[in-house]
């Protein structure tokens, strides 16, 4: 009787990107050493590439300088025919599909590692695209295990109408990797750390697959997003409260209906609306004050992968 588990391909071409955003400075730090000494990213019979995905913001540490790198990766803007008319991101975008995709090809990279800094109190966090991607869930679950009794969370941004187009989706198994807090522009050992923990985990992840291990069956929790709440605004637009003490850096825990979520400058408080349990995540995120996004909400659920091992074994 033939085993139950899905065969896959062995991985070949790995990314590892830093500096999508130019002030998050982790992955531009550690990019940035391993394009100068990349031993510890190598593994036998692979390739990983580290590379700055947005020079120009890196070097005026900023997020980005027409706009957001990690948004234009639909095929809409990855098509449009290049004039410098464009914005500069969507220039580099078109650059980035060429040298690592095209995105949705044959030819892209099996995996692309994009490494992010939040402001917000997110731990070690791996976000997920597809709740139905046995590899990267069973890649998780060993990532997971291994940095415990670390927490590390997986966000999963699969959603009907929130469309990302991130910066990593040109590859097949599109990876991000976010840990916080840390300020933007700023570097910090402990939050530089963790993030050269999880690439570890997850090349050594890949290695073992590649080498024939059989990954049984699995499960992880994970934060399914759910809908962004905006800040509550006055009628010329701008913000009228900020996010309440008792939610401030609680990114994870159950925030429940009534719960504290605003407070207003005159001490009013704003409860959470609605008839179920949520989980925050991106809490006051600096990045997002433009994009209107106080916090995000989601839901909790498990996911299970089958057993995998590479099909060349």
């Amino acid at each position: 009787m033939t085993s139950c588990h899905i065969a896959e391909e062995p991985v070949k071409k790995i990314a590892i990107f830093g500096g999508t955003h130019g002030n998050e400075l982790t992955g531009v730090f550690l990019v940035k050493h391993w394009l100068e000494d990349g031993a510890e990213i190598q593994r036998v019979g692979l390739e990983v590439k580290p590379f700055i995905t947005n020079p120009r913001a890196v070097k005026k540490c900023s997020r980005y300088i027409d706009c957001d790198l990690n948004r234009v990766f639909d095929l809409e803007n990855l098509g449009k025919n290049r004039s410098e008319d464009l914005p500069y991101e969507v220039r580099r975008a078109q650059e980035i599909n060429n040298l690592f995709g095209p995105k949705d090809s044959e030819d892209a990279y099996d995996i692309i590692f994009d490494l992010h800094n939040t402001t917000s109190n997110m731990g070690c966090t791996l976000i997920l695209e597809d709740s139905t991607n046995d590899f990267l869930i069973q890649m998780f679950h060993y990532i997971k295990t291994s940095l415990a009794p670390l927490p590390c969370y997986v966000y999963l941004i699969e959603h009907p109408s929130l469309k990302y187009a991130t910066t990593r989706s040109v590859a097949k198994y599109p990876v991000g990797i976010e840990v916080g807090p840390q300020p933007q522009g700023v570097l910090r050992a402990d939050i530089l750390d963790q993030m050269r923990k999880m690439i570890k985990h997850a090349l050594d992840f890949i290695h073992h697959f590649n080498e024939g291990k059989e990954f049984p069956s699995c499960a992880i929790e994970v934060y399914k997003i759910m809908e962004k709440v905006d800040y509550p605004r006055n009628e010329s637009g701008e913000i009228a409260a900020i996010i309440h003490p008792n939610l401030q850096d609680q990114d994870w825990k159950p925030l429940h209906p009534g719960d504290p979520v605003f407070l207003t400058l005159d001490g009013k408080t704003i409860p959470l609306d609605g008839d179920c349990t949520v989980y925050p995540v991106f809490v006051n995120e600096a990045a997002y004050y433009e994009k209107k996004e106080a916090f995000t909400k989601t839901t909790k659920l498990t996911l299970n992968a089958k057993s995998i091992r590479s099909s060349l074994h």
